[in-house]
């Protein structure tokens, strides 16, 4: 069955305000038909708590200004390690470069579908 419609509109959204602050290694895994409580994860990486925290930032504003649309549960931040934004459908994962090489969480979900990203992600969030 996979991912929503709109749970992908949302990753695109939220990918694209990652890639406004420069996020790097931005995927989108269609985990639907995998974990069944979610429909999927967007993983991106910061190089720098700040960043990490910045990026966060970005895409909590981003979706609320487009959807309203507040995390369900906020996990890590201020730490800037490891920022998990959880909106229901959708989890965003905003990972330090040093912690997304340590979890691999693409290695762990490597089953799962790639979601296609906009162009304007995938030029800036290489």
């Amino acid at each position: 069955m996979g991912a929503h419609a709109d749970s992908i509109q949302l990753v695109h959204i939220a990918a694209l305000a990652a890639s406004e602050k420069k996020a790097e290694n931005i995927v989108a895994l269609d985990v639907a038909d995998r974990l069944g409580v979610t429909d999927a994860f967007l993983i991106v990486s910061g190089g720098s708590e700040p960043q990490v925290n910045a990026i966060v930032d970005e895409v909590q504003a981003k979706v609320l200004e487009k959807y309203d649309l507040r995390p369900v549960r906020r996990e890590g931040f201020g730490m800037g390690r490891w920022v998990l934004l959880d909106y229901g459908d959708v989890v965003v994962h905003v990972q330090h470069q040093e912690d997304r090489v340590f979890y691999a969480l693409e290695r762990l979900w490597a089953d799962c579908p790639v979601i296609e990203l906009p162009a304007e992600v995938l030029e800036t969030g290489k």
